[in-house]
């Protein structure tokens, strides 16, 4: 099942912020609609309800019990905490710190999504956030000429993702170290752009493609 089908179900896609947000949460742990109800003990044409009309307004009980099921908060499930920094919470009880092997930090780099870029600019060293995909086995991104991320061309550069959980304070953190270079070859950038999902959120022109080519990856993870 696609992630686009596990989202969606089979009677329409989300709609309304909190059912985006239920949506997004859901397909993020594998979980189907039916799924999430029973984990909730709600009828699943509630939860149906709940992600495709923006005007629900679930009582405070249901809230916990979807919170609860989703393995998240009721602050993450209503935009409470959108624009706070990750990990405000207290650390967990007796936290386990683990380093990742090379194949676990493989798994959760792949395929796409946000991460943050480290390069060295005439300023000083800068870290801006990049919509990236991972095409055989390389960090890309599209950037504009001049953009800040561009200037990671030619150098090595740091590229980091994470995922943070605040409802149990726990996390995990991917490092790439690695020489950044921009892709010139048409034929190469006709490939990238027909396998690559992410398109940089920032919108306008950006048709300068960079690729990092790793030769660290290391990473760590906190479970309580």
């Amino acid at each position: 099942m696609t992630e686009q089908t596990q989202a969606n179900g089979t009677q329409g896609p989300p709609s309304g912020d909190l059912g985006r947000r239920l949506a997004a949460r859901r397909v993020q742990l594998g979980l189907t609609r039916e799924e999430t109800a029973a984990r909730a003990g709600m009828a699943t044409s509630y939860v149906t309800h709940l992600e495709q009309h923006p005007d629900a307004a679930p009582g405070r009980g249901a809230m916990f019990a979807l919170a609860t099921a989703l393995e998240t908060t009721v602050s993450a499930l209503t935009g409470g905490d959108a624009d706070l920094p990750p990990g405000p919470g207290r650390a967990g009880y007796a936290p386990e710190f683990t380093e990742l092997s090379t194949a676990e930090c493989t798994e959760l780099l792949s395929t796409h999504g946000v991460g943050r870029l480290a390069v060295t600019t005439a300023l000083g060293p800068m870290i801006v956030p990049v919509n990236y995909s991972v095409v055989e086995g390389t960090v890309v991104f599209r950037t504009a000429h001049g953009a800040t991320p561009s200037l990671a061309s030619g150098g090595p550069v740091a590229f980091e993702v994470d995922r943070i959980d605040d409802a149990f304070s726990q996390g995990w953190s991917v490092l790439v170290r690695g020489y950044a270079r921009t892709v010139t070859d048409i034929g190469e950038e006709r490939r990238l752009a027909e396998r690559t999902y992410s398109e940089p959120w920032a919108g306008g022109r950006r048709d300068v493609w960079v690729r990092i080519e790793p030769f660290a990856l290391t990473g760590r993870r906190i479970v309580v």
